[in-house]
């Protein structure tokens, strides 16, 4: 088992895109996603790793894709495919169900949730690493959707940018167990210092972080 050791000081916990969309019944993405997310027990996890990180009084931020609204990339020249799929099925759009926090999800008092990221990582163009700076964090606890999108291209960032970063890998989901395995097994551990599963980490946030 990874050894682990955080200081509520200077650690955060990272929620990316918890939308109706991805880790609801009903959501447009989740039919893609509910195999391997019921496999691993992935939003049950997410939840559990968040309830103890709000114990223990870490930090919570959130990386929110953004929300779907009309207009939106028509005007482009260049648009990646990620984005025209996202256009094209309108994920998460502003100002329905499916483009809001599931309930179970919703930001707290006090928790930050950076600006919407148009593509895959949470850094890019946003504000998240201004907000992490600014409240002392250097450690990131992350979990959440995609896992060899989102999730893979945010802790890629944050490796860049210097923070030490613990994925919780049965908090995390994607389309395939294949898809999966690429994310977890053959990409993050060059970038993540650690990759544990949700027992591990919350042993590690109640033991620890205190």
């Amino acid at each position: 088992m990874t050894q682990l050791s955080f200081d509520r000081n200077n650690t955060g916990l990272l929620v990316v895109d918890p939308y109706n969309d991805f880790i609801s019944e009903g959501g447009k993405i989740w039919p893609r996603i509910k195999e391997v997310a019921e496999a691993n027990n992935c939003v049950p996890h997410m939840l559990q790793v968040l309830n103890a990180a709000r114990e223990a009084r870490l930090r919570v931020f959130y990386a929110m894709h953004h929300r779907y609204r009309p207009g939106d990339y028509e005007n482009w020249k260049f648009i990646a495919p990620i984005q025209r799929a996202a256009w094209h099925r309108k994920s998460f759009e502003f100002g329905t169900w499916g483009g809001e926090f599931r309930a179970e999800f919703v930001p707290q008092a006090g928790e930050v949730v950076a600006s919407e990221h148009w593509c895959s990582s949470g850094f890019a163009n946003t504000d998240l690493d201004l907000e992490l700076k600014r409240h002392g964090i250097q450690r990131l606890i992350v979990i959440g959707l995609v896992a060899h999108t989102c999730i893979e291209a945010t802790v890629r960032y944050a490796a860049e940018l210097g923070y030490d970063v613990t994925v919780v890998k049965d908090a995390v989901a994607d389309y395939s167990p294949e898809m999966m395995h690429a994310a977890l097994e053959v990409n993050l551990p060059s970038y993540a210092s650690a990759i544990v599963d949700t027992s591990e980490a919350i042993q590690a946030i109640a033991n620890k972080a205190a």
